[in-house]
């Protein structure tokens, strides 16, 4: 079995992903699920395609949130 981390980063409007660089897969999304279902049928396409690779695949999601703030000076 492979394990990939797939971090999940909020940019002020939508989702995006962050993956291991062997799977290498950039996705976005204005869902969090919607981002993650995406996730969970690319990551094996990908896997097959560029390595070869049948079998099974954990996936661990990281969520990360990022705000840009303006101060009221």
């Amino acid at each position: 079995m492979r394990t990939y981390i797939v971090k999940m980063i909020w940019d002020n409007d939508y989702w995006h992903t962050n993956t291991d660089s062997d799977l290498g897969i950039t996705l976005t999304s204005s869902s969090f699920d919607k981002l993650v279902e995406r996730v969970r049928l690319a990551v094996p396409e990908m896997l097959e395609l560029n390595c070869g690779y049948v079998g099974d695949v954990e996936l661990i999601f990281e969520t990360e949130r990022k705000e840009t703030l303006r101060t009221s000076a």
